[in-house]
């Protein structure tokens, strides 16, 4: 006889292994598909592109930075995942989404033959965090969505924010001149 907890933790097989990379942020490793991130850099690299945004109500964004034409959002991994806040010096810049996260280190990649659903004690925000749970070194680790990061509607405010910023800035330039 079979019950739905049995199905929920068989792991859902990929036809070939994951390639992930696994990252630290505040102590806490996660994973995330390779494939997901187009690169990593330091927080140095970017120090100086980083625009703050003023007035931002989301408060795990507080800078954009632009790359190839795109304004990019740089979430804070700690205030993201609530976890304490510490010094990040890595970025996670990702492929298909407008999103720069802050991490604090790169452990390695690593290859997962499967990705185990999330128990029912995740909730929340955390279903849309992360896509389920791989086992690496008798470790469990969770696997990121690179889509948890932002939601539809915070892209739509924060480019609603950036674009009323740029505006008064414009303004502010022309009277100035």
């Amino acid at each position: 006889m079979s019950t739905t907890n049995d199905s929920a933790a068989k792991p859902r097989r990929a036809r070939n292994p994951e390639r992930v990379i696994l990252f630290y942020v505040s102590n806490q490793m996660f994973a995330i598909a390779a494939e997901a991130v187009q690169e990593i850099r330091s927080t140095d690299s970017l120090a100086g592109a980083a625009v703050e945004i003023e007035g931002c109500e989301i408060a795990k964004v507080r800078h954009t930075v632009e790359r190839n034409h795109h304004t990019y959002y740089v979430v804070s991994g700690c205030v993201h995942f609530n976890l304490p806040v510490t010094r990040p010096t890595l970025v996670l810049i990702l492929r298909r989404y407008r999103v720069v996260v802050l991490v604090d280190r790169i452990d390695r990649m690593a290859e997962i033959p499967a990705i185990y659903a999330l128990p029912s004690a995740f909730e929340g925000d955390e279903r849309r965090w992360y896509r389920g749970l791989a086992y690496i070194d008798d470790n469990v680790i969770p696997v990121i969505d690179a889509a948890g990061f932002l939601t539809a509607s915070d892209f739509e405010q924060l480019d609603r924010i950036v674009k009323a910023s740029a505006a008064h800035r414009e303004l502010e330039g022309a009277v100035q001149a």
